[in-house]
């Protein structure tokens, strides 16, 4: 015997710590336990035609290097040449070995079982778990031998170590015991083991994180572990966070995606994940799964919340399969197809991904099937796709949706629609209503939807649906109706003066004292579209009180007492449209002027020429000044002269002319920009002055017509002429005119020019100005008729024509 306790033999390659536990209480062994070549105990011993017993990979490494170096083959203890290379298994020997290693390992485990106590000291518990980890990296029988001998569960207790380096070698140890080993991995799988190991992820960068990551993935190769790792709450959750982490260590995260991959063998796990943003896996079970599997993925994924990304992602993989599920799929799974499309045609882009793959015909389809095959709750699904399919924005005009090329604006499907609008449930109603605003909200569109709603006879049962207690069947009817206002505006008008009550409930939801919804907005729109010269309307709104309101929230809005949002531009510009009614039936409804002068309106339309930003209502203020400027002539209180006396019929050059002052000078009156409306009061001309140099030309457009009725042929122009100046208005008006912007803005420059040059200042000023000479020549040459009668007028001004070119009648505005 050559071994003794105190390991006085050399294992040659063992040099880790383990070693030392190993030939600490090692049984002692024989010198033939010995290879000569390796100085290690031998595993598979073989014999020599000498007689000498080798490890069988060390005599074969040997014979291999004296073929590679060109040697004779000889034993390499007698180096006599051998004439056989026959290896004879010394069968005796390694049984011998085999019980010596059996009764050495029992004597050492139990040692390494007496060592695993947390009580113990650290060195003692860090050999035995290296000694454990170091067999069972022998063969698979010696990690049974472990799980045997009841260790796994005592090298579990080593996680609960307050020794970091004891932790981070006990989940080493524990990879090593269940490498390859699926009984292990049931062990494993028992009690909170696995929860443990899960704690240890959400370490920050440290060695034990490592440790985890490799011992869970190895874990995950079990179906139970697989489970029992996607009950613990937050466990996938961590593991799609290390997936994306950049700060990772590669090899942690390719550990962790593994680990996914592997849980993908749950159903419970791969709904997990498609909540955490993982749906490649939910997506290829519904392809590929069996048919309740894809039925139960599909249900899934109608339940989930997608980001848009999401969405697309998923129409573009499984949209055409969900399109076919609703076509030729059972009842259960036509509606998690239904639930599930609807879901993903919310997003603009993931909708038109599944008007490519098919989805309208059998929508349609369904929708007007009258049978009892499709329940109403499927219904109701459909009407919710076909909505959000077209706030898509796509060319409905052309997309069969039907045989014979019919489409979604085709009349007979339109009049099928508006037919099921007024025979269905509110919910069914609304997503109609909404399909029909989506329609009407393209230009190439709408006309058909009007022409289909006008051959049908529905406008009045649409307006009735303002009345609706269910308030988003109420607010999409009136968002539809606000889309159909600017090309059917007169039929509505006059569905609203009835007497079913339906303009009192706008003006109801226009006054409603909360944050601006967007049905404030679309009911604001709604009526500011209306004709605004229709009278009987605005009679009737006079008499509701629509206006006081209307006053009531704008000067609301301007003091800033009412709650904005994204709906308060929409809705301001509204309510000042609405406003603006007033200003065209002045002269129809005397009414109107007592209400524009109670209120000062001129006032509050001033105002609103400073809301920068805001066009609309730049634009309607400036619109509605001009229609309030041109009453101020009528309105005007001209002065009464006291009467001459006697002695002015005989000595009139004696008599003093009488001076009256504070008089208007355009409107040769008393003037005030409350009661009649003058523009020289109250500053209004020089903020009309400052939106000349605005980039919206209708803005510009709007402001120029307001200050020309202080040109008007019925007020002092040469005064007129001069408050122009006075404000600085000249050059910017001379501007507009080069610019030649648009038709109707260069008419209304040229006619506004021609009465500045009337004044010899003025016109003597503009004779040395060549670019505006050829702008007034231009004018004169390729205007339309009216417009080059005053480019001629304005020419002779500057003499530019001779005045034997002709005489024309008196330019009016």
């Amino acid at each position: 015997m050559a071994g003794s306790l105190d390991g006085s033999y050399d294992q040659g390659s063992q040099s880790d710590e383990s070693s030392q536990f190993e030939r600490y209480h090692i049984e002692p062994f024989y010198d033939a336990f010995i290879c000569p070549l390796s100085k290690q105990i031998m595993r598979d011993p073989v014999t020599l035609e000498t007689g000498i017993t080798y490890e069988r990979e060390a005599i074969e490494n040997w014979f291999k290097d004296c073929k590679e170096n060109g040697r004779k083959l000889v034993c390499p203890i007698t180096l006599k040449e051998l004439r056989s290379t026959d290896l004879n298994p010394s069968i005796a020997l390694r049984s011998t070995i085999e019980e010596w290693n059996a009764r050495n390992e029992a004597a050492q485990l139990d040692i390494a079982r007496r060592s695993l106590s947390v009580g113990n000291p650290e060195t003692e518990i860090m050999d035995a778990l290296r000694f454990i980890q170091k067999l069972c990296q022998k063969n698979l029988s010696s990690k049974r031998v472990v799980r045997n001998s009841n260790l796994i569960p005592m090298i579990i207790d080593m996680l609960k170590s307050s020794s970091r380096r004891v932790r981070c070698k006990a989940l080493g140890t524990l990879h090593s015991v269940v490498e390859d080993d699926s009984d292990n991995k049931e062990v494993m799988a028992e009690g909170d083991t696995v929860r443990t190991i899960v704690k240890f992820l959400s370490h920050e960068k440290s060695k034990e994180k490592d440790e985890a990551i490799s011992l869970l993935c190895e874990l995950s190769k079990s179906r139970t572990v697989c489970e029992k790792i996607g009950s613990i709450n937050g466990a996938i959750l961590i593991l799609v966070g290390m997936t994306g982490s950049k700060s990772e260590n590669p090899l942690t995260v390719e550990k962790a995606e593994k680990t996914l991959e592997n849980l993908e063998k749950s159903e419970s796990n791969v709904k997990q994940l498609a909540d955490y943003g993982k749906l490649r896996p939910l997506l290829t079970l519904l392809l590929e799964g069996p048919e309740e599997t894809k039925l139960s993925m599909a249900v899934y994924l109608g339940e989930l919340v997608l980001n848009n990304d999401m969405k697309v992602f998923v129409a573009k993989t499984v949209g055409s399969s969900l399109v076919d599920l609703i076509k030729v799929g059972s009842m259960q799974s036509k509606e998690a197809a239904l639930k599930a499309l609807s879901q993903i045609s919310s997003f603009e882009a993931s909708a038109k991904v599944l008007i490519d793959e098919g989805i309208l015909p059998p929508l349609v389809k369904d929708l007007f099937n009258v049978g009892k095959h499709q329940p109403t709750r499927l219904k109701e699904v459909s009407a919710t796709i076909l909505a959000n399919i077209v706030k898509s924005g796509s060319d409905f005009y052309s997309i069969p949706v039907g045989p014979n090329h019919q489409t979604l604006v085709s009349e007979n499907i339109l009049h099928k629609l508006l037919r099921l609008i007024s025979n269905t449930g509110p919910v069914i109603e609304c997503q109609l209503l909404q399909v029909l605003v989506g329609l009407a909200n393209s230009q190439t569109t709408v006309h058909s939807v009007v022409a289909a709603i006008k051959s049908s006879g529905a406008t009045i049962s649409l307006v009735h649906f303002i009345e609706v207690p269910q308030k988003d069947l109420r607010a999409a009817s009136i968002k539809l109706l606000q889309n159909l206002s600017p090309h059917m505006g007169q039929e509505l008008a006059h569905s609203l003066r009835g007497p079913g009550g339906q303009l009192s409930c706008l003006i109801q939801i226009i006054s409603e004292n909360v944050v601006i919804t967007e049905e404030q907005a679309a009911a604001a729109r709604l009526l500011a579209d209306l004709p605004e010269r229709d009278v009987g309307l605005t009679r009737q709104m006079l008499d509701e009180g629509v206006f006081q309101l209307v006053i009531s929230r704008v000067i609301s809005i301007r003091q800033g007492e009412t709650k904005g949002g994204r709906f308060m531009t929409p809705y301001l510009e509204g309510l000042v449209q609405i406003l603006a009614r007033v200003t065209f039936v002045l002269a129809e409804e005397p009414e109107t002027i007592r209400l524009c002068q109670e209120h000062n309106i001129a006032s509050i339309f001033t105002e609103m020429l400073q809301s920068n930003g805001l066009d609309n209502v730049q634009m309607v203020s400036a619109m509605a000044l001009d229609n309030l400027s041109q009453e101020s002539k009528n309105l005007t209180e001209l002065p009464e002269l006291p009467s001459p006396g006697f002695c002015f019929k005989f000595f009139p050059c004696f008599s003093k002319t009488t001076v009256i002052t504070g008089l208007c000078r355009v409107h040769r009156g008393r003037c005030s920009l409350r009661d009649t409306f003058c523009l020289v009061e109250g500053q209004v001309l020089e903020k009309l002055v400052a939106l000349l140099d605005h980039t919206n030309d209708k803005v510009v457009e709007a402001s120029l017509a307001a200050m020309s009725t202080l040109l008007d042929d019925e007020v002092d122009i040469e005064n007129g002429v001069t408050m122009l100046c006075d404000t600085d208005a000249v050059k910017p008006i001379l501007t507009i005119l080069m610019e030649k912007r648009t038709e109707t803005l260069r008419r209304r420059a040229v006619w506004v020019v021609e009465r500045l040059l009337r004044g010899d200042d003025i016109a003597f000023e503009v004779s040395a100005e060549p670019n505006i000479i050829t702008a007034l020549v231009d004018a004169f040459q390729h205007g339309d008729y009216r417009t080059r009668q005053i480019a001629e007028h304005a020419l002779r001004h500057i003499d530019k024509i001779p005045n034997f070119s002709g005489i024309f009648p008196n330019l009016g505005q």
